[in-house]
């Protein structure tokens, strides 16, 4: 937990210089890189992720470490340079299957629609990552690694590695890459997988290697005749990823409860991706985009100083985080989990005032009474991490809350869509 925290410690910082080398390249060449409330989404979502994998909130049936403890054929007495290439490869082709049905199965897309969910494609929303994983159920597919013994400590070391090579394709401003399009998932292949064209659906499920697409049949290059359109087709329609995970889940969820036969009742979460019973699809249809073509990106329309209002609450957001990773090692998990809780109670707030939903208003006093009691419990805000940082936490949570009653009151941002043009 802790050497993961220190290692978002620096990773944070350069993902989010990146996104702003990223938006001002993009003005120099004339194009729209971001949409404030969209990579205010995105980077949010982050966040979340980040605090439920610090924090271990996934169950995992089977741990690689007890693979290899049980499975290994033999036993490594040091790690040369090339086992970590093993792992690395290992890791790919795991990646390409689980990414593949998630695509494919009703109940695994909800856990990845997340990150398909930005209707813009940069790199904010490679940061569009789930909190919505409860159980690591594609454990199987390590186990060709854990037989040749690839040491568990190897394992932990290349995942990182390999997580954060899957984010700088996430962009418009890099052409086709010549050679390398052959061996390596670039930002035109991966612009293909987040379209919802028609030729572009369930295509380049590949992490790294874009060999594992190109070996079992799911390769589609990039056509200039055929632009990209980006999303997924039951619109989201919110700037909030805590609800934005779950949205699918509760679809299926309720299908589940409301469908007249039992074997609907059961199966719908195993069959393919978007299926519902067809009683549910008459009595309860959800929208749906048919073409790519007749798309209308989600936007809320606001003032300037909303967008501002917006940025800083990320920008204080991201601040906190970096405490709470500092707070690692000095509290008890409890502790530990009602800090990051309430931080995911928090960026709920803020991206539901991006919606003008009255709910950021309702949830921002949820929010301030929280943390209160958290400080009069504790004797502060976290002192032990060594800095103590009570009165500017409470300084925020004044002008937070004034501020989201102010904005809601007076400049509500208001729904106003984009053509898929824009």
């Amino acid at each position: 937990m802790e050497t993961y925290a220190a290692v978002l410690q620096y990773a944070i910082p350069g993902f989010i210089g990146l996104i702003l080398i990223e938006a001002i390249a993009g003005a120099k060449m004339g194009k729209q890189v971001i949409r404030s409330f969209d990579s205010i989404s995105s980077i949010s979502s982050g966040i979340t992720n980040v605090i439920k994998d610090i924090l271990g909130l996934t169950v995992v049936i089977l741990s690689y470490e007890v693979m290899v403890e049980y499975l290994a054929v033999w036993e490594w007495q040091s790690s040369p340079w090339w086992i970590y290439l093993v792992a690395f490869v290992g890791k790919d082709f795991a990646g390409y299957w689980s990414h593949r049905w998630e695509h494919a199965i009703n109940v695994f897309w909800s856990r990845h629609l997340i990150h398909h969910s930005s209707e813009e494609f940069n790199l904010a929303c490679a940061l569009r990552q789930n909190v919505s994983i409860i159980f690591g159920v594609f454990f199987f597919l390590y186990l060709p690694m854990a037989l040749i013994g690839v040491p568990a400590k190897v394992v932990a070391i290349v995942a990182p590695l390999h997580l954060f090579a899957q984010f700088w394709y996430h962009t418009t401003l890099i052409d086709k890459m010549g050679w390398l399009e052959s061996i390596l998932v670039t930002p035109s292949h991966h612009r293909v997988h987040h379209a919802i064209n028609d030729r572009y659906m369930d295509r380049n499920f590949s992490q790294v290697f874009i060999v594992w697409d190109k070996l079992f049949g799911t390769f589609q290059p990039e056509l200039r005749s055929d632009p990209p359109v980006y999303g997924i087709r039951r619109q989201p329609n919110t700037w909030n990823p805590v609800k934005i995970n779950f949205q699918h889940f509760f679809i299926l969820a309720k299908d589940s409860l409301r469908a007249d036969k039992w074997s609907d009742k059961l199966l719908l979460w195993f069959m393919p991706t978007g299926w519902r019973p067809q009683d549910q699809e008459e009595q309860h249809p959800v929208p749906y985009t048919v073409h790519a073509s007749e798309q209308e990106k989600y936007d809320t329309h606001a003032v300037l100083g909303v967008k501002v209002w917006a940025w800083f609450q990320l920008i204080v957001h991201v601040a906190i985080l970096m405490h709470f990773f500092q707070a690692i090692g000095h509290y008890s998990f409890v502790y530990l989990l009602a800090y990051g809780g309430w931080l995911i109670l928090s960026i709920y707030a803020y991206t539901e005032m991006m919606d003008g939903s009255v709910e950021s208003v309702l949830v921002e006093v949820v929010k301030a009474v929280t943390a209160i009691c958290l400080m009069l419990h504790l004797g502060g805000w976290y002192t032990q991490v060594g800095v103590d940082v009570t009165m500017p936490v409470l300084a925020y949570l004044t002008v937070s809350l004034g501020g989201t009653i102010l904005v809601y009151t007076r400049w509500r941002p208001v729904v106003q869509p984009l053509s898929a043009a824009a």
